[in-house]
């Protein structure tokens, strides 16, 4: 019986080309998804990878046949496909894997108006429906198949961005942009067409192999080559894209790194200024900052689990204009609640322009915390971990405990987050606090009892 358990994610399919997955089974996705979603048309797009295209056209072909037309949108970023999905209102498919190794390949998928589509929206349906097929043979194809036309929407995409942060009455700035051989060569040239910026492009050249380190910015090791860029030339600023070019990292003029926090708490007052007393979502591993800058700019902060899928439905549920993650995803109302690191990369450059000053003294402001960054440890019983956790902490004075997303334990100078992995053997730890030898001493702490 055919298993897709390695493949079929949380919110999404990744795995090994063609180890894992193929086209026959890519072809299959295209079906299911269609019968899932009751879509008579759907938008389709891919990355750079090698085996993108491919994968694509297997899933359009298996569209198709059970009647649904395909707009192919060819090359694209994935918030590049979410604009798509929500500009012509269709269900979409985005292939990439994001920032994992070349050997890898995905599906991203939404309904129409880029709405996710998560193990809860559809994805274990389309799932049980596509080991069914390859067990016992896919469907036959629907009398009136599908047609399937191309479609450049890259110009419109840029067009729509541009229209949200006007960045035509900033300063001059200087911009390194890393886009890692990624997507973020195919979309940046055109974003930044015409605005005052003097772009320095850094492995703008689509290569699905990554030759030069792998598209995964979260990683300090891969911004390294931005960072000393950045101080060689006396650049404003650095910005690094990931592979699929949906999330954005951001150094200033020094190379140091700018917490995604503080580019949420940015963002977040900047689209308070436009929308006063609006909903701001982050999820329970960003910064105290956060929510108080919210609170200072008149919002209303709604705190909620790590995920794409649980922002997205918040953002819908509470009619929210922004929402951030500790990760560097950015969600916007004005993009159908999609995530788009290209948006939130205006904001910053519109924000730093829009004054004199360096963006380490401007990004100061929103970064009032110490911080760990992620620390994974690896465990063989990952609910025992988080019971263990729990125990240690649970009967001390002036410390509560909530379980939204994992355990968040909380004093009054510092927090940690302790979360188990969905897909491999890890406890991930988060820890804040008002000083950074508060961090280490509760950092510490924290591993003992997560480590045994």
């Amino acid at each position: 019986m055919t298993d897709l358990s390695q493949i079929v994610k949380a919110y999404d399919v990744r795995g090994v080309v063609p180890d894992q997955w193929d086209e026959t089974l890519a072809e299959l996705f295209g079906a299911a998804f269609v019968q899932v979603t009751g879509a008579d048309a759907i938008v389709t797009g891919h990355d750079m990878r090698p085996s993108s295209p491919g994968l694509a056209r297997a899933f359009a072909r298996g569209a198709a046949a059970r009647g649904a037309d395909v707009t192919e949108i060819g090359l694209c970023s994935t918030d590049q496909l979410y604009y798509a999905s929500g500009a012509l209102n269709l269900p979409g498919a985005m292939f990439t894997a994001s920032h994992n190794p070349a050997q890898y390949n995905g599906i991203k998928m939404c309904r129409a108006g880029a709405a996710p589509v998560g193990q809860d929206t559809g994805l274990a349906e389309i799932r049980t429906l596509v080991e069914d097929w390859s067990d016992n043979g896919a469907p036959e194809p629907v009398a009136a198949t599908g047609a399937v036309t191309q479609r450049d929407v890259l110009d419109d995409y840029a067009a729509h961005l541009r229209d949200l942060v006007d960045l035509t009455g900033i300063r001059p700035l200087k911009v390194v942009v890393d886009a890692g051989n990624g997507m973020g060569g195919h979309t940046v040239p055109t974003v930044f067409e015409g605005l005052p910026l003097e772009l320095d492009a850094l492995y703008f050249e689509l290569d699905g192999s990554f030759p030069n380190h792998e598209a995964n910015p979260l990683d300090p090791k891969n911004i390294t080559d931005l960072q000393a860029r950045v101080r060689e030339t006396g650049a404003d600023l650095g910005l690094a894209f990931d592979g699929d070019a949906d999330r954005c990292f951001v150094v200033d003029e020094n190379g140091d790194p700018v917490s995604p926090s503080a580019i949420t708490a940015l963002v977040a007052a900047r689209e308070l200024a436009k929308h006063p007393g609006g909903t701001i979502i982050h999820n329970c591993i960003t910064s105290w900052s956060v929510p108080e800058v919210v609170k200072e700019n008149g919002g209303n902060a709604v705190r909620t689990r790590v995920g794409h899928s649980f922002i997205k439905e918040e953002m819908a549920r509470t009619g929210a204009i922004f929402g951030g993650e500790h990760s560097a995803h950015y969600y916007f109302r004005d993009f159908w609640n999609a995530d788009t690191g290209m948006l939130a990369a205006l904001h910053v450059l519109a924000a730093l322009g829009g004054q004199q000053g360096p963006l380490s003294q401007l990004v100061a402001q929103y970064d009032r915390y110490a911080a760990s960054g992620e620390i994974n440890s690896t465990v063989d019983d990952q609910t025992g971990r988080l019971a263990a956790i729990r125990t240690a902490y649970e009967n001390r004075e002036g410390v509560t405990l909530d379980e939204l997303d994992g355990l968040t334990v909380t004093a009054a100078d510092w927090w940690f987050n302790v979360r188990p992995s969905n897909t491999e053997p890890l406890i991930r730890l988060n820890v804040e606090a008002r000083d950074a030898a508060t961090v280490d001493r509760v950092r510490d702490e924290a591993l003992s009892v997560i480590r045994g």
